[in-house]
């Protein structure tokens, strides 16, 4: 680690994850000390949608809105 706290990924594992420059990684502290680092590839408008069933009707939003 660096004087400023900056870590180096190898670039082996930067590659098997697809991490580009400018990638957004989370990382979360676990109750027994361990660290996991997580990326962030999507933004939460690319999930819309991902909860609907090709059987489910569709609703508009002026409907939602009633």
């Amino acid at each position: 680690m660096t004087s400023k706290g900056r870590i180096t990924l190898p670039k082996k594992l930067r590659d098997q994850l697809g991490l580009v420059p400018g990638a957004r990684l989370a990382f979360s502290l676990l109750g027994d000390g361990s660290v996991v680092m997580r990326v962030k590839h999507r933004r939460l408008s690319s999930l819309a949608g991902i909860l609907t069933r090709p059987d489910q009707p569709t609703i508009s939003i002026d409907n939602m809105k009633r």
